[in-house]
């Protein structure tokens, strides 16, 4: 039922609408892309379009806008694969060499970035730290009687706590803690660390049973340093510019969403795909964004998935600048985390 030329008005409906805003009637299509056909045939192309779902009418007078089902078949049929250019390329490589020194950098970045070039919301998840592996622990001096205890994983990520030193431990007592912690542990994921498993470290210890609990305490500690997903979100301003936000109490109801922060890692939820997967209006799970789409990445250090990267804004988005963005971000955002490593 869809032959080529409803699939060329269609085509030049959603192409058109995410231009410029506004319902798009036949003589505009006529006018703008040579199909060949009137603006006649094209009203009677438009109307068995509307019948099928693809394209809706806001007012009798009006011209057409897509649905949520011309988007979903303008994404999975008739958008051509693009990708984003050199320049492009370059500015987010130059984008980071300047103004990222850490991991945690990468990510406020990458979500500036993500908004800069699509001007809809950004959402970065970082890993969880429970999914990577443990790479070692060290201690750094503070002061007479609190040291830094800094927990390293391969991913890169540092974390450090301040805290005190037990009552007749030497700093070279940590030292020999944190060798046989590492010893034993280097290499395993955070989540398949069991204190149970820990008894084994005794053995390097050997000091006495009182400094062994301490090393326990100390790993105790590390363990519990960041069990949760970091959510970085970038051009939340964005919105105001959108006509499908013109109304402030949508507005208002999004942005309290947007400080949900375990709502929207629940959205995310980073899943082992390759690609880039677009969900558009009611096909998102919350129902706060049914206005909305959102087109979502995962990234992967070493082979495996540590998290995503999405883009979320009205479902008049530009989907194939968005998808191209995302796609770059799939395929090399790893290589960006893996120079940061510790």
């Amino acid at each position: 039922m869809m032959d080529q030329r409803k699939r060329s008005i269609l085509q030049a409906i959603v192409d058109d609408y995410i231009s410029t805003a506004e319902p798009i009637g036949s003589r505009t299509i006529a006018r703008k892309h040579a199909l060949g056909v009137s603006p006649a045939t094209i009203r009677n192309e438009m109307a068995d379009l509307e019948l099928l779902g693809y394209i809706e009418q806001l007012h009798t007078s009006s011209g057409r806008i897509p649905s949520a089902k011309g988007y979903r078949f303008y994404v999975d049929s008739l958008l051509a694969p693009t990708q984003i250019s050199d320049k492009e390329i370059a500015l987010i490589k130059n984008w980071y060499k300047a103004k990222t020194r850490h991991v945690a950098e990468v990510f406020q970045e990458t979500a500036k970035i993500l908004s800069s070039m699509t001007n809809n919301i950004s959402l970065v998840l970082a890993p969880q730290v429970s999914k990577c592996a443990f790479k070692y622990l060290k201690f750094l001096p503070f002061d007479d009687c609190r040291t830094i205890l800094v927990v390293v994983t391969d991913t890169g990520f540092v974390e450090n706590k301040v805290i005190d030193i037990p009552k007749g431990t030497s700093f070279n007592d940590l030292q020999h803690i944190a060798a046989s912690i590492n010893k034993r542990l280097a290499g395993l994921s955070f989540d398949k660390i069991k204190i149970d498993m820990l008894r084994e470290i005794q053995r390097d210890i050997v000091v006495d049973a009182e400094l062994f609990e301490i090393a326990m305490e100390i790993l105790r500690q590390a363990l519990v340093v960041e069990k949760n997903e970091r959510l970085y979100l970038g051009g939340t301003t964005q919105l105001l510019s959108q006509p499908e936000f013109k109304n402030i109490d949508k507005v208002k109801s999004f942005l309290g969403m947007l400080e949900e922060e375990q709502l929207l890692c629940d959205i995310l939820q980073t899943q082992d795909n390759d690609g880039v997967i677009v969900t558009i209006g009611g096909e998102n799970k919350y129902s706060g964004i049914k206005d909305c789409s959102m087109v979502q990445a995962t990234y992967r250090i070493d082979g495996q998935v540590v998290g995503t990267v999405a883009v979320l804004g009205p479902t008049r988005m530009d989907y194939g600048k968005v998808m191209s963005v995302l796609e770059f971000m799939h395929q090399h955002l790893g290589e960006v985390l893996k120079k940061y490593k510790v």
